[in-house]
C-alpha cells in the first residue's frame, strides 16, 4: 500500500473513533442525563435549577456546542498529524 493511502486510512480510523466517542458523550448527556437519570439528578441543584431539568432544557445544548468546537479542534490536529490538511 502506498504511504499516502496508509495515512488516509489511519486518518479515517482516527476520525471514526473520535466520532464514536463524541456520539457516545452526546447520547449520555441527552438521553441519559435528560431522560434516564433525571430523577436522580433532580436531587442536585445547579444555578437554582434541578440538575436533571437543567440538562434536559439547557445543559445538553451547551454540551452539544462544546462537542462541535472540540470536534473541529481535534480534527484540525488530526489533519496536520496525518498530513491531509488544506493549505
Amino acid at each position: 500500500m502506498a504511504a499516502g493511502t496508509e495515512r488516509a486510512l489511519a486518518y479515517w480510523r482516527a476520525n471514526i473513533k473520535l466520532m464514536a466517542v463524541l456520539l457516545a458523550i452526546w447520547f449520555v448527556v441527552s438521553f441519559g442525563f435528560g431522560i434516564l437519570f433525571v430523577d436522580a439528578l433532580n436531587n442536585i441543584r445547579f444555578f437554582g435549577f434541578k440538575l436533571g431539568f437543567f440538562f434536559a432544557q439547557q445543559g445538553a445544548i451547551y454540551v452539544f456546542v462544546i462537542l462541535i468546537f472540540a470536534y473541529g479542534k481535534i480534527m484540525n490536529a488530526y489533519e496536520r498529524k496525518y498530513d491531509v490538511h488544506e493549505d
